[in-house]
């Protein structure tokens, strides 16, 4: 069984995405392991993959697809603006046709990276720019949506849009459901799907686990027999996130990671009561990784948390 997600505009997308974005692939210097971390994606049947220009791993995503021998069209591939553009068509369109030559094709769907690549902050006006380059040619057939966009920020363009973005990706774990309360509440009320990145963080990235690693690892047993195979917590928590309605995107370089992350598709769902369990002690804490998109003017919850550094915006 293939999980997927449809998308406003008509679009299908698999719910398990594998992200060029970190693992020790990000960066020219790393173009060859990305490449053959792209080719051991695809080989594994994964057919969806998330790129950007900050990740600067755009070519290696296409030269990936070509060297593993997969057709284009069957790969749905993700980029993102990034960098600070000048907030005119003309700087857009050459961001854009950038990527596109480095891809070697158009991507299925654009993100704008988060909303402070905006040069004067006025994120209506570069929303309205991406639409005249679908209307034009540009971007024809290309699929439109943003990421870490807070509330405000969803609003100004849903506000003017004739183009409603079709996806928001945004960090996404238990551990943010409380304050992604009115994200979520505008994303449901639109159409638009979420976008998990960094949907292990309270496994790969709490200091402790918080209060759910008993819960995970206890699910884990109960589906690693199931199963019939050995799996763990993380495996639960993507599992909780695609029955959420939310595609993942996660990322390795590691061959055999990769092929379990793509078996995924074969094990079998959590139960409601799971699933409820999940959410239910998630909300009771607070933790966020990825603090420089998304807390600037969007204060986190007054729930209990734990110390850690925050990140700053580059």
């Amino acid at each position: 069984m293939v999980r997927t997600i449809k998308l406003s505009d008509g679009k299908t997308l698999r719910a398990i995405g594998w992200g060029s974005g970190s693992g020790g692939i990000k960066g020219k210097d790393n173009n060859r392991l990305a490449i053959d971390a792209g080719v051991h994606a695809l080989n594994a049947n994964i057919r969806h993959i998330d790129t950007a220009q900050a990740y600067e791993t755009e070519e290696a995503t296409g030269l990936s697809i070509k060297e593993a021998g997969v057709d284009r069209s069957e790969v749905f591939v993700t980029t993102k603006i990034s960098g600070t553009v000048a907030n005119n068509k003309e700087a857009i369109k050459e961001n854009v046709l950038g990527s596109i030559e480095l891809l070697g094709f158009k991507p299925d769907l654009l993100l704008i990276h988060n909303p402070f690549v905006v040069e004067d902050g006025n994120i209506a006006k570069f929303w309205t720019s991406l639409e005249e380059l679908v209307k034009d040619g540009t971007l024809e057939g290309v699929s439109l949506g943003v990421s870490n966009f807070r509330p405000q920020d969803l609003e100004a363009v849903l506000k003017i849009a004739t183009i409603k973005p079709v996806v928001n990706q945004i960090e996404f774990h238990p551990y943010v459901l409380v304050h992604l309360e009115p994200v979520l509440k505008i994303a449901k009320e639109h159409g638009i799907v979420i976008e998990a990145y960094g949907p292990l963080t309270p496994v790969l990235r709490h200091p402790t686990g918080g209060p759910l690693k008993p819960v995970l690892e206890r699910i884990a047993q109960r589906l690693s027999k199931d199963a019939g195979k050995e799996l763990d917590s993380t495996a639960v928590l993507l599992l909780w996130t695609i029955q959420s309605g939310v595609v993942v995107i996660t990322t390795s370089k590691n061959e055999e990671r990769i092929k379990g992350l793509a078996a995924l598709d074969s094990v079998p769902d959590l139960t409601a009561e799971e699933l409820k369990e999940i959410t239910d002690v998630g909300k009771t804490h607070h933790f966020r990784y990825y603090s420089e998109h998304m807390t600037e003017d969007f204060p986190d919850p007054d729930l209990p948390t734990v110390d850690f550094p925050k990140r700053s915006r580059k």
